[in-house]
């Protein structure tokens, strides 16, 4: 009786324990079912996200093309002086570029942020070229941003003298002349003459009111009076006309120059004939280089998607800038986080709880947004690695960093097949963007590009020169150059110094 008691238990026991496992077994089974069609549905979301980015910001070339026309509209319309046109078309008063014979001692001021560069350099003619060239940079205190503008050209002007002081036996000013400067102003300036502007706004940190509306070369002139210095400011230029003019005293087939950095802009040669709104004798060049302002081209035909128009509404400058907010360095990576956020959001891309480090706007820099676009490894270590230092997130899948990866290839390539549209409208504004009809050869023609976008970020770069010639089509494409003119400006305020000085041919 015993033995059956304990055998009978045991047989519950064991049937129990079966049952039990049984259990375990269809619990981790639905467990795991609905774990994998909770991922499934996590797959799908963010398969929906990918698919809704990659359709708002397609760039087909029959859309390229349609926005090239557009600039080239808006272009006419601001050489003609309207008003409302999106490209304001600026007169550089720039009518003689560097030709290579220039000889002699120049000087350049570069202000454009939080440093200066002051530079100096010895041409030799069409020979030596330049024969020795040495610069300075430096930095601005924060007060004097937001003091005086005596304060702030005083500051300039001293350490301008400083620098003068230092010029070498390598350096030669001719007896009984002045020294010349080419004066790089990257701030909004209504230009008056080759050597004179007034400061529209302050842009970049700067506050000194004192300075809006004043001509900023009288206002730098005074300082170097007063600190003895003997030089005359021969060119006030634009950083974009800088780099034109350093590229074409490096290539006497530069036509147009074009800044990817941070920012955006582009500078070209027009004929004289074709500015309704030059009102003045028409240059012995026949020739003037416009700085076009394209940053602030806005048109329906670009690919505004709603992270765009988010990022818009939320700036400091909302409804402006619209063109340079989709290509240029300062908005890509800014582009890409918004797009993770949204796949945070909907298809909780790293993981059930939205990291909160992504919710901080340009946390994501392009920089960063590069070093996780070209990542070829097998693993994509560098893009995972990023992702833990940028987002905070530690463990990332190898399917969360591809999706990663394409959406930076997304955002970059939108930013580079519309940069080339622009380069594009450019040349067929001045009639580079097709074989003559007269059946003759089309003369080489070179585009200068300047800015650490371009430099630095190669998937772009090769983005932007592969539609050029996509646009162009491959006759044309064949005569067209597109050069990294590496630090064009600092040199070409000096060079536009020469090619404009009092002395006249810079002998």
């Amino acid at each position: 009786m015993g033995k059956a008691v304990v055998v009978g238990t045991a047989v519950v026991v064991c049937a129990a324990v079966g049952v039990a496992v049984v259990l375990a077994r269809r619990r981790r089974k639905r467990d795991a079912e609905l774990l994998g069609s909770a991922e499934a549905e996590r797959k799908r979301r963010a398969a929906a996200v990918v698919e809704e980015v990659e359709s708002s910001l397609a760039t087909p070339t029959a859309l390229l093309r349609s926005i090239a026309d557009a600039m080239v509209t808006e272009m006419e319309r601001g050489l003609s002086g309207d008003i409302h046109a999106q490209l304001k078309m600026l007169i550089s008063y720039v009518d003689n570029l560097p030709t290579g014979d220039e000889h002699g001692l120049f000087y350049a001021l570069d202000l454009g942020g939080t440093n200066f560069r002051v530079l100096r350099v010895q041409l030799g003619g069409r020979e030596k070229r330049v024969v020795k060239q040495q610069y300075e940079e430096v930095s601005i205190p924060p007060h004097l941003m937001v003091g005086t503008s005596m304060d702030l050209f005083d500051f300039i002007a001293a350490a301008l003298a400083k620098f003068v002081d230092t010029e070498g036996e390598d350096f030669h000013l001719p007896e009984g002349r002045q020294r010349e400067l080419g004066f790089t102003f990257s701030f909004p300036v209504n230009q008056t003459s080759i050597s004179s502007g007034t400061l529209i706004k302050w842009t970049k940190g700067f506050s000194i009111n004192g300075t809006v509306g004043e001509d900023v070369v009288s206002e730098l002139s005074r300082a170097m009076e007063r600190q003895g210095l003997d030089m005359k400011v021969t060119a006030l230029v634009n950083d974009t006309v800088g780099t034109l003019a350093g590229g074409r005293y490096m290539d006497n087939d530069v036509v147009a120059a074009v800044i990817l950095g941070t920012g955006t802009n582009a500078a070209y040669v027009e004929h004289a004939n074709a500015i309704p709104k030059w009102t003045g004798l028409l240059p012995k060049s026949g020739n003037m280089v416009i700085n076009t302002e394209w940053g602030s081209f806005k048109s329906d035909k670009l690919p505004l998607s709603e992270y765009d128009k988010a990022m818009d509404f939320e700036s400091l400058n909302p409804g402006e800038q619209i063109y340079e907010k989709m290509i240029s360095g300062m908005y890509l990576g800014e582009i890409v986080r918004r797009i993770l956020l949204k796949l945070a959001h909907d298809a909780s891309l790293f993981g059930d709880v939205v990291p909160p480090k992504l919710e901080q706007p340009f946390i994501l820099r392009t920089p960063d947004m590069s070093a996780m676009h070209h990542d070829s490894s097998h693993d994509l270590k560098t893009l995972g690695a990023k992702l833990k230092d940028i987002v905070g997130v530690a463990d990332t899948s190898l399917d969360v960093r591809y999706i990663t990866r394409h959406i930076c290839d997304l955002v970059a390539e939108r930013g580079a097949r519309l940069a080339a549209a622009g380069i594009y409208s450019i040349l067929k504004k001045i009639g580079r963007d097709k074989v003559p009809s007269s059946g003759g050869k089309m003369p080489r023609t070179v585009v200068a590009l300047d800015g650490g976008l371009y430099e630095h970020y190669k998937k772009f770069s090769s983005c932007v020169e592969a539609t050029l010639t996509d646009l162009l089509g491959e006759e044309a494409s064949s005569s067209v150059v597109a050069k990294l003119a590496n630090d064009g400006s600092g040199i070409g305020a000096a060079l536009l110094a020469a090619s404009h000085s009092q002395y006249g041919e810079s002998h």
